[in-house]
């Protein structure tokens, strides 16, 4: 293997088709895929990691339960090798967030003195979750945009004021808020996360970002979303320059060559 080769591995848990381009965006790089019968037989996490790194330079990771980048990473720690949470269940989502900080910089030129209104599941979305204590580290403040049962919990509430000293502003109206954002970033109520159909359906379609909403905002204001939509952003909403979110996704291929 020259200097330029690398090898990833990619352990995943969780079904996801964005991290299949990953191989895409790694020149000279192989790829390699850990069965999951050594889960059936009921072989650790830290255990896996171990094993894996002894046949790579880089461990990519997405995992359906929380907590599970920390069991991970103490064992990459031990192995010396690096390792790069792309989510883990409800909890975070660091590298999404890399991408949606390619995007505002390339949108708005700054990341720093905007208003960034976080609407939708801030209580399962762990996107936000990564996205707003590091936009209130870069001089940012922050808007939480949803319904009582699905608010930002409250130890992101209490890390993002421990940041910048000031607690993010709570607010159920998207109407109200959208006109005061520099960036109105929306998630989807995610269906997986509920234990039941009724409970999802509760909450399902409470904000859906239509022209008419955008009508209220500035001009300069940008529209992200992680994406998959469902019905929370109108697809009327496309053709509008402020629409960025196609943009957003075109960042992870900026961001990874």
């Amino acid at each position: 293997m020259n200097g330029k080769e690398r090898i990833a591995n990619i352990l995943q848990r969780k079904p996801v088709d964005r991290i299949g381009l990953f191989e895409h965006f790694w020149n000279n790089a192989e790829e390699r895929w850990r069965s999951e019968g050594h889960l059936r037989k009921g072989e650790s996490l830290a255990d896996t990691v171990s094993i894996m790194a002894a046949y790579c330079d880089i461990l990519v990771m997405r995992h359906p339960l929380a907590g599970a980048a920390k069991v991970a990473g103490r064992a990459a720690r031990a192995v010396r090798i690096p390792l790069i949470n792309a989510g883990d269940g409800p909890r975070e989502h660091p590298t999404q967030t890399l991408t949606d900080l390619f995007c505002i910089r390339r949108e708005l030129g700054t990341l720093s003195g905007l208003k960034i209104g976080l609407c939708g599941d801030l209580k399962y979305g762990r996107t936000v979750h990564s996205l707003a204590p590091v936009m209130a580290e870069l001089g940012s403040e922050i808007v939480c945009i949803a319904p009582p049962a699905l608010s930002m919990p409250e130890d992101y509430l209490e890390r993002v004021e421990q940041i910048c000293g000031r607690r993010p502003e709570q607010t159920e109206s998207l109407e109200e808020a959208i006109g005061t954002l520099d960036v109105l970033y929306m998630t989807r109520i995610q269906r997986e996360r509920f234990d039941s159909d009724e409970e999802y359906q509760k909450v399902a379609g409470v904000y859906v970002l239509t022209p008419e909403i955008m009508g209220r905002a500035r001009e300069s204001m940008r529209v992200l979303h992680p994406l998959p939509r469902v019905n929370e952003i109108s697809p009327a909403c496309d053709p509008d320059p402020r629409a960025a979110y196609f943009r957003q996704a075109a960042e992870i291929g900026r961001a990874s060559c």
